[in-house]
């Protein structure tokens, strides 16, 4: 897509040039005209108004052999600021990131189950905090708040251990409306395991990849499906929405992917062996004291994937497989080799079997995809534009 040069588009304009630059990390003057088809003097306008709104600042000049030396253009990291909500079964996060996604604050909240009123104090008490860290020039630049929440919270009551009356709650909350009456903001809504593969795409260091299924090992597993280099969320908003995916559970029966592929499995094994499952929540990022069973986990939840892609792959000729979640980075590695091998008991005639990747983003991609909702529709145009102008 292309810019144009009538004055009625500027707002337009703007978003694709900075779209461009955030694309690239860093354009001269003259990419920008050739990528945008603006001409010279429109184009210098945009770039002057985006360096006045400190969202564009300049590089040094890079000088060639003739001519004027080339002064590259690059995303200011302070020139906006954007707040995630992770709403979780076990736990909620806020997180504030900059114009280039890089997280500044975190809050963490952990919790048996989540109800309304807890979560609308969290977030009400943490975004006073996490503003009021920032200095006190750029506490005005913090565009808007994501909320990124499994949609029908209370559909696995059971499965999560709450009690019916208090998850029914959510059935008439509007979390998105209760939210935006206590901050002063923008608020945006998305289901959490298509959030975080919106964090794998715009944040993930996977370069150059456009079609991929996508699986998050939460509380429970979710994912998300990205057709030519953007998130496909469907006609509800809740397409790879993978836990009801139909899978062989231990008699042979079908059971839902949810039972055989969550972190609420592993809880259940813990509390079964008498153990404290609670570091399963507290600390993401380490997991230690019950390899055995961590272990025994892996190769459950490992035989549960392998279904999953051999049957998502016979319906979309998928390129990668990128397997994330909420756990630490090893267990993460092993998921993914234990998947690979399982998949290979499979009769794959007919298949071009998609390449396993692990996810770049861990715990933090459902409140990292949710921060960058406000990012996109405030600032930026859709990912595909971008491409296409390149």
């Amino acid at each position: 897509m292309r810019g144009s040069n009538q004055s009625g588009l500027r707002a337009y304009n703007q978003r694709l040039v900075l779209s461009l630059v955030y694309t690239h990390g860093k354009l001269a003057k003259t990419d920008i005209a050739r990528m945008t088809g603006l001409s010279a003097q429109t184009g210098s306008v945009i770039m002057r108004e985006l360096e006045a709104e400190d969202l564009i600042v300049k590089g040094e000049p890079i000088r060639g052999k003739v001519g004027q030396p080339s002064v590259p253009l690059s995303i200011n990291p302070d020139g906006a600021f954007f707040i995630g909500l992770k709403v979780g079964r076990r736990s909620a996060e806020l997180i504030l990131i900059n114009f280039l996604g890089e997280p500044k604050a975190t809050l963490r909240k952990s919790y048996p189950w989540p109800t309304p009123p807890q979560i609308i104090a969290f977030v009400r008490d943490g975004i006073e905090e996490i503003i009021q860290g920032l200095p006190a020039n750029l506490r005005d630049r913090v565009a808007g708040l994501g909320i990124a929440t499994p949609f029908q919270l209370w559909d696995w009551t059971e499965q999560a251990g709450a009690p019916r009356e208090e998850m029914d709650l959510w059935r008439s909350c509007d979390l998105r409306a209760e939210l935006a009456s206590v901050c002063n903001m923008p608020v945006y809504l998305q289901n959490d395991a298509t959030a975080a593969c919106a964090a794998e795409l715009v944040f993930g260091t996977h370069p150059g990849l456009s079609d991929y299924l996508y699986f998050y090992v939460g509380t429970f597993i979710g994912g998300g499906v990205v057709l030519n280099g953007s998130v496909y969320s469907g006609r509800t908003g809740n397409a790879g929405a993978l836990g009801p995916l139909p899978v062989s559970g231990t008699d042979g029966k079908p059971v839902q992917l949810i039972e055989r592929a969550s972190i609420m499995l592993l809880e259940r094994m813990l509390r079964a062996a008498g153990r404290d499952p609670s570091p399963l929540w507290n600390s993401p990022d380490k997991w230690t004291g019950f390899e055995a069973l961590a272990d025994e986990w892996v190769a459950i939840l490992s035989r549960g994937l392998a279904q999953a892609i051999v049957s998502a792959a016979s319906i979309i000729d998928f390129e990668h497989v990128v397997i994330d979640g909420g756990l630490p980075a090893e267990i993460r590695e092993k998921i993914v080799a234990a998947t690979r091998a399982e998949i290979r008991t499979y009769d794959l005639r007919g298949l071009d079997v998609p390449k396993l990747l692990p996810g770049t983003v861990g715990h933090l991609a459902r409140a990292l995809g949710a921060a960058s909702l406000p990012l996109f529709d405030k600032y930026l145009i859709d990912r595909n534009a971008r491409l296409g102008t390149a």
